[in-house]
């Protein structure tokens, strides 16, 4: 059964991970998703190893894992666009497809003839986003923008670490890549807006996303907590900064996550940590006494869970029905039950490796069965493919292509 989005074709001209993340989840939606890759070297992230795919027989392949990620599901072509051959081809793929994600610098395919203004010149329907450090305006539109500047910048790595005065202080940024991958997504968001909107009316436009916006958009309760209060929050580790206890603790044999979401889910815990005066206390009854006093109250609650192993306190919590949950590494992650019960990982057959594991996307429809098929793409794979079966391409105008270096 196809995707919900069969019907739509992406052109999918980015590299790295924020527009590659949204042409895969285009993809896993069952959009025909065409990705335009350098000849020869292809996406920066192909070379982002190790760790590299491995092929039959234990050898590298020249895919690392890192491409693999944000990749599934989609045609690689190999086009040289800053050739006037490679530029007719891609108005002529414009001419067929729905939605354009890019993300070069702020003009940088103008000088190509592929910039928004061209492009809609051949196809006034066609949907096209761009996304780039910092947008298309604004006097930081020239700069170049990458992931962990941008956690910096906007203010992520300000809230995210071990608080000052403890072992270990100073900013961190988090363990992925979340600005592209929220950047990714909301370009999702705005293209399927901007696809309703052209189903009305039948125009289609440009959608000017930026890393930065989008780092400062999610800041979401903290962002808040900034303009209600006029105060900047700071690093708080594990430790949300409305909620209190809501972090890593310290267990017998480790650490475990509690997130005691109200009262009475604070008075159930400290009954089952043997420490209910707490909860009587009107020091710490309620979560606003918590989070006013969370620096004299979280050695009391440590020292209680000092005293059992993680997973006596997993159990006891969880049949009380207070949130909490083991810190697992990868390889726990896989191991799960409920994630193994939930078939996170998929695969599909690849033309090197026999067979490429990847993990599954995580909205499951009830009327249309996403399907995974087509593994990450050999740089070029498609190239063929694409210009004889939409393009209409003939074996000697192909040949002629690729004699060029066009393809």
């Amino acid at each position: 059964m196809a995707g919900p989005l069969a019907h739509l074709k992406v052109l999918d001209l980015s590299r790295i991970l924020a527009g590659p993340w949204a042409g895969q989840v285009f993809a896993d939606f069952g959009a025909e998703v065409i990705k335009v890759e350098r000849p020869q070297r292809g996406d920066d992230t192909r070379h982002w190893g190790p760790p590299y795919l491995k092929d039959g027989k234990g050898v590298d392949t020249d895919d690392a894992a890192y491409y693999l990620a944000a990749n599934r599901g989609k045609k690689s072509i190999t086009v040289d666009i800053t050739t006037e051959a490679g530029q007719k081809l891609i108005k002529e793929l414009v001419q067929h497809c729905d939605i354009v994600l890019e993300n070069y610098k702020v003009g940088g395919l103008k000088k190509y003839g592929l910039d928004y203004d061209s492009l809609k010149q051949v196809n006034p329907r066609i949907i096209y986003c761009s996304i780039t450090g910092f947008g298309q305006t604004g006097p930081y539109k020239n700069r170049a923008g990458y992931d962990a500047m941008i956690q910096g910048m906007g203010g992520l790595m300000s809230i995210t670490g071990v608080p000052e005065g403890q072992p270990g202080a100073g900013p961190q940024k988090v363990g992925v890549a979340v600005v592209d991958l929220m950047t990714g997504m909301y370009a999702v968001s705005a293209v399927l807006a901007a696809v309703i909107y052209r189903d009305k009316t039948g125009v289609g436009q440009h959608i000017d996303l930026a890393l930065l916006d989008t780092q400062v958009a999610w800041l979401a309760n903290q962002a808040q907590n900034y303009l209600t209060s006029g105060v900047s929050p700071v690093r708080q580790g594990t430790g949300h900064p409305n909620i209190v206890p809501y972090q890593a603790v310290p267990s017998r044999d480790g650490y475990f996550m509690l997130a005691v979401g109200n009262d009475e889910q604070f008075k159930r815990f400290c009954h089952i940590a043997g420490i209910e005066e707490l909860a009587k206390n009107p020091a710490y009854a309620t979560n606003a006494a918590r989070v006013m006093a969370r620096e004299q109250l979280m050695p009391l609650i440590e020292e209680a869970t000092r005293k059992q192993d993680s997973a006596w306190w997993l159990e006891k919590l969880s049949d009380a029905h207070v949130p909490c949950g083991p810190i697992n590494t990868l390889e726990e992650v896989f191991a799960d039950p409920q994630v193994k019960a939930r078939e996170m990982v998929v695969e599909q057959p690849h033309p090197k490796a026999g067979r490429v594991k990847t993990v599954r996307n995580p909205v499951l429809f009830s009327e249309t069965q996403l399907e995974y098929e087509q593994a990450p793409p050999l740089l070029g794979q498609h190239t063929e493919e694409v210009l004889r079966e939409l393009l209409g391409k003939s074996d000697s105008e192909i040949a002629q292509l690729k004699k060029g270096g066009t393809v």
